[in-house]
């Protein structure tokens, strides 16, 4: 009877795993971080295509590269400090049991947040220094590339920002610290991107 069992069985009709497996899930990541993860490799997409048209229109005879403002090199500073209190409050997290609005990691994302919002102004007041010094979007083709790719970049840091004022509502109301750590951490890889993605366009903007 057992053999006649096994010859005949069928597991492809079986609905459900087999008896004895217990199910696990296909990623150990959370949902979240595998989001983000898809996300970034867009957003990676998109700079790379946007950096390949930046360098087949230089080869034009017409291209004259924009005299950068020095607010540029502050600016680069800010948004480096924004990132290491991003890392900050991370690692503050982990050793904390609640996370506070004005205190601990609680603060220490609150001041990175502020700071990117501080790096946006300044880049805002480095265009308006740029158009004021009759270097608008329209004067050189290297303008608009200067202004297309910093707009870009400041728009993707705003889209954080959203993000960072959620969790920030979250934390006020005061959270378990292990309650708000991924969105923490989230926000973290997010801002080191972002990082990566500025120095690089603050080195290619600079030499070309």
């Amino acid at each position: 009877m057992s053999l006649f069992h096994d010859v005949t069985n069928k597991p492809w009709d079986q609905v459900g795993l087999p008896d004895g497996i217990d199910p696990k899930p296909v990623f150990r990541a959370s949902s979240a971080s595998v989001a983000l993860t898809i996300f970034l490799g867009v957003v990676s997409v998109v700079f790379s295509l946007l950096l390949v048209s930046y360098y087949i229109r230089m080869q034009l005879g017409d291209w004259v590269p924009v005299a950068l403002p020095d607010l540029l090199w502050t600016n680069t500073g800010v948004l480096v400090l924004s990132s290491v209190f991003m890392q900050l409050a991370v690692t503050r997290n982990r050793h904390e049991e609640q996370t506070q609005f004005a205190k601990g990691a609680g603060l220490l994302f609150l001041l990175g947040g502020l700071l990117a919002v501080a790096f946006i102004a300044g880049q805002y007041m480095a265009w308006t220094e740029l158009v004021a010094a009759g270097q608008g979007v329209r004067a050189n083709p290297s303008n608009a590339f200067f202004y297309l790719l910093t707009g870009v970049h400041a728009l993707h840091l705003i889209g954080g920002l959203w993000v960072w004022s959620r969790a920030e509502i979250r934390i006020s109301q005061g959270v378990p610290a292990s309650d708000i750590h991924l969105s923490i951490k989230l926000c973290t890889v997010y801002w080191h991107f972002l990082l990566l993605i500025w120095v690089g366009l603050f080195v290619l903007l600079s030499y070309t």
